[in-house]
């Protein structure tokens, strides 16, 4: 039987991508902080803490006990966090470094030694990842940016050793990650000092962004694909909002004029 291992096992991806990849012939070793609501046939839930590399050594040698090598690794795990740059904790800041960069470092720094030749190793980026960001969702989409330079990076390095790096970059995702960013939004605009009317106009650009939203099975039956595509594609997008996009083809000046210009309008 074919294996992967898995973080974010109990997120809402996650735990769909556990599903789909369980009941097709794989056996799923699920790492994650939580422990997942359901249980699933062909998996193992490796509690571990992603901030902690000796966590992450510790579910390696449970991994190494069961099997000699796992056909991909499958960094699934990651947060969401809404804040302006200048207010925003430098505990706050490091964590959703600590997670949405340094924790893909960990696991696939870990993992890649029980990788089979030709395995892949697929990270979950997301859309706003080559997009300009926008006021607010800095920090997030300064992560994301960062973890697709860390996987193209990869990607050279490993190709050399018959590896493939592959990056999901997926839009908007029914899952309690988009919980999450509602909630990051009402929080801030309660919390900030310097912002608290732009939040409020913000919040009418998120809840349009968010609303073409899509199940996370989409995601899980696409990480499936590309582990059984023999040569797969660096980039893989899905679900990426028009508005943002539109945005983005614009002169960065412009950009900066029309959120401004929204961002105080009365």
């Amino acid at each position: 039987m074919k294996s992967i291992v898995l973080s974010g096992f109990s997120g809402g991806m996650g735990l769909e991508t556990a599903k789909k990849f369980a009941s097709n012939d794989y056996f799923v070793y699920g790492l994650d902080i939580k422990e997942p609501k359901e249980n699933i046939k062909n998996t193992k839930f490796i509690k571990t803490n992603l901030r902690d590399m000796s966590s992450v050594l510790e579910a390696f040698e449970v991994v190494k006990e069961d099997t000699k090598e796992i056909d991909a690794i499958i960094n699934m795990a990651g947060i969401y966090d809404l804040n302006s740059l200048i207010e925003m904790s430098e505990e706050d800041l490091i964590r959703i470094f600590d997670i949405n960069v340094f924790a893909t470092y960990r696991l696939n720094k870990t993992f890649v030694p029980l990788l089979k030749k030709k395995g892949k190793v697929i990270i979950t980026s997301s859309e706003l990842a080559p997009l300009y960001p926008l006021p607010f969702t800095g920090i997030y989409g300064i992560t994301k940016t960062t973890i697709e330079r860390y996987a193209y990076s990869l990607r050279m390095e490993l190709q050399l050793l018959d590896y493939q790096v592959v990056v999901i970059r997926p839009g908007a995702i029914n899952t309690t990650l988009l919980d999450v960013s509602t909630n990051r939004i009402d929080q801030f605009s309660k919390t900030t000092e310097l912002y608290k009317y732009n939040a409020n106009k913000f919040k009418e650009i998120t809840e349009k962004v968010e609303a073409r939203k899509i199940s996370p099975t989409k995601i899980a039956n696409l990480a499936y694909k590309i582990a059984n595509k023999k040569k797969a594609k660096y980039v893989y997008k899905i679900n990426r909002n028009p508005l943002l996009l539109l945005l983005n083809a614009l002169p960065k000046r412009m950009q900066n004029y029309i959120i401004k210009k929204i961002l105080l309008s009365k």
